[in-house]
């Protein structure tokens, strides 16, 4: 077949110059995205918290010293203000968004004070580097205390889980009255046949949450001896839904009776369909009461088998 373009086989430079463009845009839309944020940030200055150029997130960090930890949307750092306190610093990928989010996290945790919440006590945005320093907790993720190590698993005790439960469900309750969506991954998110990902997809997050702290490991584990608990959520439905009783650790006699709450209260929360979830404050209520009027869900995996079957 002939070249219909022969032109393009002749002219070496056009794909010099097609890189020149494209260099071009993407430099402009990373200046349109700075100016942006710096509008924001104009409006925002009278407002908490303080910002920060790179040099002194570098100085806080001690040139990024202590690692606490990465996510998909950045690294985290161990830092302390000049005043000496501690604080933990996120340093963004600049790879992720076109600053939407960090406008979004400064703009609304800025304003946020709960004791549930984390504080976001700075951040900075300096030229394409942007930070989120927030206060530093010192007992590290709730991770580390819930999965099982050798099968120690649950040594905060149930009492201490349902403390914490509540805690995390009232603090996402507040953010949802405060602003949108924060965001374990909803049906919904990844596709969008099954609604627009809102509040609702939180829920499920917090339910999946709930879930892991009940069974003290990870809702998906291919090490386990039976392989039917390879996925916890169905096993723990299926098990409840039969009128058989969690094999947990009792330490004390409402150790049982917690565990079915918490447990019962992440199966709501984890129906396939966001409708059928309850709210964060319904969520509240259900582990604020003595959980003997909570009924089991539906199943929440029957919609996903008829899914699989489309």
């Amino acid at each position: 077949m002939r070249n219909s373009f022969p032109f393009l086989a002749q002219d070496p430079l056009s794909k010099y110059y097609g890189l020149i463009y494209h260099v071009y845009r993407r430099n402009k839309s990373k200046k349109e995205n700075q100016i942006k944020i710096e509008s924001f940030l104009e409006d925002y200055k009278a407002l908490k918290p303080s910002r920060y150029s790179y040099v002194d997130i570098k100085k806080i960090t001690n040139k990024f010293k202590e690692k606490l930890g990465e996510g998909g949307y950045g690294t985290v750092y161990k830092g302390k203000l000049s005043n000496d306190i501690l604080v933990a610093v996120k340093v963004l990928n600049n790879s992720k968004g076109n600053g939407e989010e960090f406008i979004n996290e400064v703009g609304t945790m800025g304003r946020i004070h709960h004791i549930n919440v984390v504080r976001l006590v700075g951040f900075c945005a300096d030229g394409s580097i942007r930070a989120l320093i927030y206060e530093f907790l010192p007992n590290e993720s709730l991770e580390k205390f819930i999965f099982s190590v050798a099968g120690e698993n649950h040594s905060l005790g149930w009492e201490k889980l349902q403390h914490i439960a509540i805690g995390i469900a009232k603090g996402i309750e507040y953010l949802h009255q405060a602003r949108g969506t924060i965001g374990y991954i909803a049906p919904e998110v990844l596709s969008r046949n099954f609604g627009n990902a809102s509040h609702k997809s939180d829920v499920y997050s917090f339910g999946m949450l709930l879930l892991e702290m009940v069974g003290g490991r990870k809702n998906i584990d291919a090490t386990v001896e039976n392989t039917g608990q390879v996925y916890f959520p169905e096993w723990v439905y299926c098990h409840l839904n039969q009128g058989k009783e969690l094999n947990i650790r009792a330490e004390k006699g409402g150790d049982t009776k917690i565990a079915k709450k918490l447990t019962i209260v992440g199966l709501w929360c984890i129906q396939w369909y966001p409708i059928d979830r309850p709210s964060m404050k319904v969520a509240v209520q259900m582990l604020e009461g003595e959980g003997d009027n909570l009924t089991m869900p539906p199943n929440p995996f029957a919609s996903w088998v008829q899914q699989e079957q489309i």
